[in-house]
């Protein structure tokens, strides 16, 4: 029995096979297709090379930027501009003829980590995505925790706590809003940042360097942004209170952003006493294409490929 996983992502979309136990059988990649028509040939076509590879039929689960609304069943907030406004996951299901099931990335992720992964044996866990954006995924129980409009664990979209008088307003969020965590505590926040405190404009990549050159604008920059994720995390942890946090994205392989967030939130929970476990992705880069694959329940599955066979 196989379990396929399709990573729909902004610049590829990666596709794995894996066995009962998670161990990876097979594995391929496709540039982002930019048109809606040939991102339906790209994943069947992934899909069936996969199949042929490991000469089995399996489920299919995709991760995918943005979300489905439970209104309309159109895809809605997807980066991939292309995706929204269609039935992506009906017209897939269409494709390959199987049934699909489709979550957000950071759903993926936080699905991944809880399952065998950084959160592993945690009974809440939040996964956090600090990249160009800033996503996020519940799991409790070990499962996801979607929510009754489709949007659980999108703190992206939150104001900044306990904001300072120069943050009140904040920068503008592509959603239309003032202010959003995703402008603050991302890769591009960082940037936005740093330029509007030095008057340089420089990669989130340059400023990590900056920083461990001992540059003090680079310092106070990357201080700023830990101090905002702390304020962030704590306003979590007052919500869902999760025992296991797990960072993915490109500051997940900034070390210092997991040894120091405790502290910073530790400061802010509302509680005589907090600890829970921050841990970088186990997976790393391979967690949504794992995680994808898992929306399938092991159980789910076998009763999904006797079928297929009868």
């Amino acid at each position: 029995m196989i379990q396929i996983g399709v990573d729909f992502g902004g610049t590829k979309v990666e596709a794995a096979a894996l066995d009962a136990e998670g161990a990876v059988l097979a594995k391929a990649r496709a540039p982002n297709p930019g048109a809606y028509d040939k991102a339906l040939t790209t994943v069947r076509d992934l899909v069936a090379g996969l199949e042929r590879q490991v000469g089995a039929r399996g489920t299919l689960g995709v991760g995918a930027p943005g979300s489905i609304s439970p209104t309309s069943g159109v895809m809605r907030n997807a980066n991939s501009l292309y995706l929204n406004g269609r039935t992506f996951r009906e017209d897939l299901s269409q494709a390959l003829g199987r049934p699909v099931r489709l979550a957000n990335d950071a759903n993926c992720l936080a699905l991944s980590e809880a399952v065998d992964g950084a959160a592993a044996g945690a009974k809440v866990a939040f996964a956090i995505i600090l990249g160009t954006g800033c996503g996020g995924g519940l799991v409790v129980d070990g499962r996801l925790v979607e929510g009754a409009n489709g949007i659980g664990g999108e703190w992206g979209h939150i104001p900044l706590p306990w904001p300072s008088a120069a943050e009140r307003e904040g920068p503008r969020c592509w959603c239309g809003q003032r202010g959003c965590l995703e402008m603050w505590v991302s890769g591009t926040g960082l940037q936005h940042d740093f330029q509007t405190t030095t008057g340089l404009r420089r990669s989130g990549e340059e400023i990590i360097a900056l920083w461990r050159q001992g540059d003090d604008q680079a310092t106070a920059a990357f201080d700023r942004l830990l101090d905002r994720l702390g304020r962030a995390v704590a306003v979590l942890c007052n919500i869902v209170d999760p025992d296991a946090i797990v960072i993915g994205g490109g500051l997940s392989n900034v070390p210092e952003v997991c040894q120091r967030l405790p502290d910073l939130v530790a400061r802010r929970v509302f509680s005589d006493r907090w600890s829970a476990r921050i841990k970088p992705a186990f997976w790393g880069d391979a967690s949504g294409v794992r995680g994808a694959a898992r929306l399938w329940s092991l159980g789910e599955a076998r009763e999904q490929l006797a079928q297929a066979l009868t």
